[in-house]
């Protein structure tokens, strides 16, 4: 046996203890359905799990089903989205279900390449669609994933690019249970995330990190605060939500300008509302 298998054997070993012993009991990973698994997926994206597990549940009660979601009307769903973040996800599920349902005959894609292409989803949440849906051996890498394989691979190395990450992952996916493997990395990762904060966290060496911007007084405040208020008062204009939201009317436009780009908010005749 070479170094390089000898390494990769510990490795495995180590992940696979650790699932084990403190390996989490999450909603998601209680059913096999391809849609519930395709809604905390999206959920999950830049958002923690412990903010998604108070979401999950009753977002599905109220859309049980991909025509259940197709068909409601945006603002509901973007009013049970409230709290999560990133509105546009709520949109793009929407367009995602939609899409799936007239195009593939309301059969959540297995494919990794034809997940890809749905509105919202893009290569790695699209892996992890295929993996945890359909137990597909495809390699994907997200935050916790990077995490792990910095950790235990490139200790020192900064700037470490995907590429080479996704070349190990490949190496070591077990290939008859990926699904369970997956779950064993994200634990693994999320309590190194837990247990190594700032300058220590594995992810700084990734190539692609970089720093979230702080929130407050963000546009991605503003515009959380826009669609907020869109669904609380309708035929709302720029000026009414500069005041509002104590705001410069040129920044509001700006914002605005996106979201109606977005297909978030629509204008008309008496102002701004969601969009149908």
């Amino acid at each position: 046996m070479s170094i390089a298998q000898q390494r990769i054997g510990i490795f495995t070993k180590i992940v696979r203890a650790h699932y084990r012993s403190h390996g989490r009991d999450l909603p998601w990973r209680k059913t096999r359905d391809p849609y519930r698994i395709l809604v905390s997926e999206i959920m999950l994206q830049q958002t923690q799990v412990e903010r998604v597990e108070k979401f999950y549940s009753p977002f599905l009660r109220r859309f049980p089903d991909l025509r259940a979601l197709a068909k409601a009307p945006l603002a509901d769903i973007l009013q049970r989205w409230q709290g999560l973040g990133y509105n546009r996800r709520a949109l793009y599920l929407k367009r995602a279900a939609a899409e799936i349902v007239t195009r593939h005959g309301s059969a959540v894609p297995r494919d990794q390449s034809v997940l890809a292409q749905l509105p919202g989803i893009g290569t790695s949440t699209a892996g992890a669609i295929a993996a945890f849906a359909f137990n597909t051996p495809v390699p994907f890498i997200e935050t916790n994933i990077r995490r792990v394989y910095l950790h235990f691979f490139f200790p020192r190395r900064r700037a470490v690019p995907d590429a080479a990450l996704l070349s190990l992952i490949a190496q070591t996916l077990n290939r008859k249970n990926p699904r369970e493997w997956y779950y064993a990395l994200m634990d693994y990762g999320a309590m190194l995330g837990a247990a190594r904060k700032g300058a220590k966290n594995p992810n700084r060496r990734s190539k692609h990190y970089t720093r979230q911007s702080k929130f407050a007084g963000s546009d991605r405040e503003i515009r959380g605060r826009i669609i907020a208020l869109a669904l609380k008062e309708k035929h709302l204009d720029e000026t009414a939500l500069s005041a509002k939201l104590h705001t410069d009317t040129k920044r509001i436009k700006n914002i605005v300008a996106a979201l109606l780009c977005e297909g978030l908010i629509k204008k008309e005749s008496r102002g701004l509302t969601i969009a149908s």
